[in-house]
């Protein structure tokens, strides 16, 4: 029987708790998929076939040992501003729309996901799947297709997670168990708890309490682990932790910054720091502008607050500047936009490489993609093939520039501000090991290159699970 696992709240690691449950499963040789109705991010990956995922439910694919699919996550909201979303339905762009209108699709796209549900039971005997947010959201169950309505749906067991680091564990377990409606709450078989610091044995009174007021186990106390799993959305950025490294990198924070996760793999090796439009430049090695949802309104955020100025001092310096997908349509000298990204109207960009960004239909760009970087000095040369994903609307024309990447991106004429479609570029050890190397060796540090052969995250949280969780007692319940 498969298994749902529900929130007391958003980022109480039910996404972790998903990919370890799959890799424990797979461990003792059961076939699982995971699976989320519906998400909300803007952090998102592309799977084989050119489907649109959250990158959560691809993590979890990857910890079940299977390729991410379109079914895994059937709908997917991608939030652009002044309470619009953009729906991803079954991989591909659906439609535009405000909340209110999207509610009243509830019953049609509950009905889409729970087919594809079906489909992924149907084809690997087991499904663990994922609710959003917090599961008590009493206003919302009408229309609360990624937890209430799921759960009646599908009325399989429950487990409940809970985060004890952020403080009021009690309450969120007791109070939200008393919340459910009662067919709902029927099906919860028992309770885990995250995130906790310190010696579990100082907690075994508030297991008893929990467990007598809630006539449920408490299946395991997961403490607290740093492990690099890719983050699913915006709510994790105020968590990350600048470590004290000798190479300092700013990602541009824009106010609709997605696929954040492009740069996780430098945060292990150098000091990365989220820096808001108008924050002074002069202090980082080197300059990012990511990935965004809304290209022309970010873009006038970054102008409006005096970052051109810091950007075009920054590149006479030589500071690397690099664009990811959105960011490197700012890179350019203008955007034309026939009303389909944002309003209709004709935009100057950054002005730091010679290519103009067209943005002339609905059509959105989604693919896999391994690309070979351009011989030139002095980063791209030392990159050599890379693999990553496209996820965009628009067409940029290169103008007078290079190449950046084998039919992708361009480049300045001295190699160090180049801008790509490619997300996912950073996650390659090549192209860290290429940057790092780099900018260490102008400031005459020592670099050690990125290992190829880090353990896999997912033997190590589930190694976790298997130690600290009760997974024989979680089989049963499946069984």
């Amino acid at each position: 029987m498969p298994l749902l696992v529900l929130g007391t709240a958003s980022h109480v690691g039910k996404s972790v708790t998903v990919a370890a449950i799959c890799r424990c499963l797979v461990n003792r040789g059961i076939t699982v998929a995971p699976f989320k109705s519906q998400n909300m991010s803007l952090n998102s990956f592309v799977t084989r076939d050119g489907g649109e995922i959250g990158i959560a439910q691809a993590m979890q694919a990857h910890a079940a040992r299977l390729d991410p699919q379109i079914e895994m996550n059937p709908i997917l909201l991608k939030p652009k501003g002044d309470r619009i979303s953009q729906i991803i339905l079954l991989g591909h762009p659906y439609k535009d729309v405000p909340i209110t209108e999207y509610y009243r699709e509830t019953d049609v796209l509950l009905d889409k996901a729970v087919t594809a549900y079906r489909h992924l039971l149907k084809k690997y005997g087991q499904v663990v799947a994922e609710g959003a947010g917090g599961a008590a959201e009493v206003n919302l169950y009408d229309r609360d297709i990624a937890n209430i309505r799921l759960a009646r749906e599908l009325m399989i067991p429950i487990i409940l997670v809970a985060d004890i680091e952020r403080g009021g564990v009690f309450a969120q377990i007791l109070g939200t168990l008393d919340l459910l409606p009662d067919d709902v709450r029927s099906n919860v078989r028992g309770v885990i708890i995250n995130k906790f610091r310190g010696d579990p044995a100082i907690f075994e009174s508030g297991i008893r309490i929990i467990e007598e007021r809630a006539g449920l186990p408490v299946l395991g106390i997961v403490p607290y682990v740093d492990l690099p799993l890719p983050s699913e959305d915006s709510l994790s950025i105020p968590d990350k932790k600048t470590r004290d490294h000798g190479i300092r990198i700013a990602v541009i924070r824009l106010p609709h910054i997605s696929n954040f996760t492009d740069f996780e793999l430098l945060e292990r090796y150098a000091a990365v720091s989220y820096v808001l439009p108008g924050t002074r430049l002069d202090p980082f090695d080197c300059i990012i502008l990511p990935g965004t949802k809304n290209t022309v309104d970010d873009l006038n955020a970054v102008l409006q607050k005096g970052m051109k100025e810091e950007l075009e001092a920054a590149s006479r310096r030589g500071t690397p500047i690099i664009g990811i997908c959105g960011g490197y349509q700012m890179l350019g000298v203008r955007i034309i936009d026939s009303g389909i990204e944002s309003r209709q109207g004709d935009y100057p960009g950054l002005g730091l490489l010679d290519c103009t960004t067209r943005f002339g239909d609905y059509r959105k760009n989604t693919r896999q993609v391994t690309r070979k970087a351009g011989d030139i000095p002095p980063i791209l040369s030392k990159m050599g093939e890379v693999t990553g994903y496209e996820i965009h609307m628009g067409e940029t024309e290169q103008g007078t520039c290079m190449e950046a990447f084998s039919g992708d991106g361009a480049v300045s004429p001295d190699g160090l501000v180049f801008g790509t479609y490619m997300h996912g570029l950073f996650l390659n050890p090549g192209a860290v090991n290429a940057l790092l190397a780099f900018l260490a060796g102008r400031k005459g540090i020592p670099y050690t290159p990125v290992s190829l052969s880090d353990a896999d995250p997912y033997d190590l949280i589930a190694g976790v699970f298997e130690t600290h969780v009760d997974m024989d007692e979680l089989i049963r319940i499946l069984s």
